[in-house]
């Protein structure tokens, strides 16, 4: 028996076909007696196809030719095969919104903003991304030919080679308030690693506290997810295990690189698998405060055992929770703070209010337009104003750049550029403004600001 690394994995939108004609119904069988951990749904060994086997079991325990476990692996560690580009429909096509840059794409030119209008001569005007992306996705060192209408208005026909390319696990970037903010999009065998580069970048940069988001992510390895849990220094424990020969508590893999205690974690509805392990594991030590909404709900564990014509059953073998209380399966793992849409805004707001425990926060502005344009009214006329004693924030990110005009007892404030719709923004006023009699403000004040 041949046994692949457990596996935590909930891969979004990844569907293939299961052939099964030629699999050792036998050797499959045999694995689902000895190891399958679950209700079967009728008699496994009168099953006559492997296809009525895996219908028995749960919808985690699965059938791959050697191929589709290929790329169900690559899906896990973020590899895929194709020509490196993130697209989106367009009325004239599908347009390219990202170009990865280790992928070909990249390398013929390719640039975000070209749109593809035509795939091996079929035209993708009202195509769906997903079927641009089955003509475009296939086999390495094969071709696939697209006609691009370039950004300068130029149409161009290149043939392209789909090569394995690699999509970023890890996004980091420096927030307003020195607040760093880690993405996993997935538990690789290399999360960890990833993640303790970006903790030490981002710290070199300034950071003094961190935002670390688990939404959308659908999984991976159990190895990293205990790799992972153990960058938080107060979670001993990664999780509770069950399988068919008893019950187990597994330790965190402790890291020479951890969070600081005041992390702020995301999850959502597809936050799944070892983001749960994470987040159960988070939550019942109290070692992160987690933002969103309730995870997924899938607390079992998954073994690849390779068969003898070189396919692969993937089994439910084990159970998993929290190390104390929490129950994943099924339920999922609830946030201490509940919010809708991307959990980001609400974390970051709440980690900048921290750092300005003693200003006043003022009433909320919800909804307003694009072109807002934002009054300050003070007691008395209104003195010295100095540099940064009012910031614009745009949440999940950093200040935008504004004006701001004395009239009198008002200060009037204008972004630059008009707010992006959708987003939302805290509005940052600090306790350096003076009076004309040269008194200040007696504390700094602030508000939160959504854009209609």
């Amino acid at each position: 028996m041949r046994k692949v690394q457990l596996l935590l994995a909930l891969v979004f939108l990844f569907l293939l076909p299961v052939t099964t004609s030629a699999a050792p119904l036998s050797e499959i069988k045999a694995y689902v007696e000895d190891y399958y951990v679950g209700k079967i749904n009728g008699n496994v060994q009168e099953a006559k196809t492997v296809e009525q086997v895996i219908d028995m079991l749960d919808p985690y325990s699965t059938y791959y030719t050697a191929e589709q476990f290929k790329a169900f692996m690559n899906a896990v560690n973020m590899t895929s095969v194709g020509i490196g580009i993130v697209i989106d429909q367009h009325e004239k096509g599908i347009l390219i919104t990202d170009v990865i840059e280790n992928g070909s794409a990249f390398a013929e030119g390719i640039v975000s903003g070209d749109i593809i209008t035509h795939i091996n001569g079929t035209s993708t005007v009202g195509m769906s991304t997903s079927d641009a992306s089955t003509l475009i996705l296939g086999k390495e060192d094969t071709t696939v030919t697209l006609t691009f209408l370039q950004v300068n208005g130029q149409s161009v026909t290149k043939t392209i080679v789909r090569k394995p390319f690699s999509l970023p696990n890890v996004t980091t970037k420096l927030l307003y308030g020195k607040i760093g903010y880690i993405s996993l999009a997935s538990f690789s065998t290399d999360a960890a690693t990833l993640v303790k580069n970006g903790i030490r970048d981002l710290t070199k940069k300034g950071a003094t506290s961190f935002i670390f988001d688990l939404q959308n992510n659908g999984g991976g390895y159990v190895e990293a997810a205990e790799e992972v849990i153990g960058l938080f220094p107060n979670a001993k424990v990664a999780y509770t295990y069950e399988d068919a020969s008893g019950k187990y508590t597994i330790y965190a893999k402790r890291q020479s690189v951890q969070f600081p205690e005041n992390t702020r974690v995301l999850i959502n509805g597809y936050s799944a698998s070892a983001s749960e392990m994470a987040a159960a594991a988070l939550v019942d030590q109290q070692a992160a405060l987690l933002y969103g909404e309730k995870s997924y709900g899938k607390g079992t564990m998954q073994t690849f055992y390779e068969l003898s014509d070189g396919s692969y059953l993937k089994l439910t073998m084990a159970r998993f929770a929290g190390p104390t209380t929490t129950t994943i399966n099924e339920i999922g793992v609830p946030p201490h703070i509940a919010t809708t849409g991307d959990a980001i805004y609400q974390a970051h707001e709440d980690a900048i209010a921290t750092q300005y425990a003693n200003y006043k926060e003022l009433p909320s502005l919800l909804h307003v337009p694009t072109t807002k344009t934002f009054t300050i009214n003070f007691k008395g006329v209104v003195g010295t104003v100095p540099e940064g004693a009012i910031e614009l924030v745009k949440l999940g990110g950093e200040a935008v750049a504004t004006t701001v005009e004395k009239q009198g007892t008002k200060l009037i404030v204008k972004p630059t550029q008009p707010l992006t719709t959708g987003e939302q923004y805290m509005l940052v006023i600090h306790p350096t403004i003076k009076g004309q009699g040269n008194n200040t403000m007696k504390t700094g004040s602030y508000l939160y600001i959504s854009v209609k």
